[in-house]
């Protein structure tokens, strides 16, 4: 059976301000993506997110995104200079990087969030900026990213290691991008549906598209959300789904001394 990645963005939290029940998720998932203060979270949530990780042997990973702590990362930012994108990344991975170092968990990944990581999925020049920022601090870091991306061909385009990442909750498009949230069904409440969909991905290496089409895939880390009401009784529900058929689940990385 096949080893798959459960990974889950987290330390969002800010403030007085509690978003997520990353505790309980910590408990299921095996890579975390910890946010970089720029979209949400601060050095003391950050910090605690790192212990938190460590002690349950969670991978982590920075999860910078465009300069939008007011709308959290999730509007569309354009207009802005590549360079300063690229120096805006820099700084939040390597803000995450000093933090992990300090506390004895170094990193192993990157994951870009909301807006960033949609917008540079569909903009090469974008997409290259993401890769130039990773390779700036460490090229050893891993960039997870989505099949049929610009992230991905730009990232494979220069050697940055890549991991391929799908998921449980959304329906894709024909081309292998994720259904707008606006289209009927594009986002799955069913628990069972979330499981054919994850088993097809990983077991049968399969894509199903909302057309009724099948797109290859060779799927490292499926995320799993965890700032949804339920949302950690829904997740671990399909973890043990996937272990009672045999899938193994860790981490496919490991820390980056």
């Amino acid at each position: 059976m096949p080893i798959i990645d459960l990974n889950c963005d987290m330390g969002e939290s800010f403030g007085a301000y509690k978003i997520g029940d990353d505790a309980a998720m910590l408990d299921i998932i095996t890579t975390a993506n910890i946010a970089c203060g720029f979209h949400a979270g601060d050095p003391s949530v950050m910090r605690d997110t790192i212990l938190a990780a460590k002690a349950k042997g969670v991978a982590i990973g920075a999860h910078p995104s465009f300069m939008d702590l007011y709308g959290f990362g999730r509007r569309r930012i354009s207009g802005e200079r590549p360079e300063d994108i690229e120096a805006q990344l820099i700084y939040q991975i390597a803000a995450i990087q000093g933090m992990a170092t300090a506390l004895g968990w170094p990193i192993t990944h990157v994951k870009t969030h909301g807006s960033l990581g949609n917008m540079a999925a569909e903009d090469a020049e974008l997409a290259k900026v993401c890769v130039r920022a990773i390779q700036a601090i460490d090229p050893r870091l891993v960039f997870i990213t989505l099949p049929y991306s610009q992230t991905m061909r730009a990232a494979e385009a220069a050697g940055l290691p890549v991991a391929c990442e799908v998921y449980a909750d959304r329906r894709y498009d024909e081309k292998g991008m994720l259904a707008s949230r606006q289209m009927e069904g594009a986002v799955i409440h069913d628990l069972q549906q979330s499981v054919d969909q994850v088993l097809s991905m990983i077991c049968d290496n399969r894509i199903p598209t909302i057309g009724g089409d099948y797109l290859p895939v060779e799927a490292a880390t499926v995320c799993i959300h965890g700032d949804t009401p339920g949302a950690s009784a829904t997740s671990l529900a399909l973890r043990r789904k996937l272990t009672d058929i045999g899938v193994n689940i860790a981490a496919f990385a490991k820390p980056v001394n």
